[in-house]
């Protein structure tokens, strides 16, 4: 299996939890605002602690699209997301959020 297919095999394993609805606020930094649905994959594991992040597109196929590898100077961290069922305008909007003033992206395509 290949990097994009060991994905697939842990996103369809595992329940995608949106915490943090499109237009809702970041619980630590009130001046961040999701433009999209954001959450995580229940029951996995990243770099940082937490479970694996995933922003959810509204495309009906829900298949991963790209990663984004983040650098975030505020919470001194490094990250990779998931995109999942996302339009190609929700990528561009995804890569703009996750290269803001503190916040730097690196959106790798499938």
């Amino acid at each position: 299996m290949d990097f994009w297919e060991k994905l697939d095999t842990i996103i369809a394993a595992s329940e995608i939890i949106i915490d943090r609805p499109k237009g809702s606020v970041h619980p630590r930094f009130p001046d961040m605002r999701y433009p999209f649905d954001y959450g995580y994959l229940k029951g996995t594991s990243s770099g940082d602690g937490n479970e694996i992040d995933v922003c959810l597109g509204t495309s009906s196929d829900k298949r991963l699209v790209a990663v984004i590898c983040t650098v975030d100077t505020r919470k001194k961290d490094t990250e990779v997301k998931l995109l999942i069922g996302c339009t190609e305008e929700e990528i561009k909007i995804i890569d703009s959020f996750f290269n803001s003033i503190l916040m730097a992206g690196l959106l790798i395509r499938r």
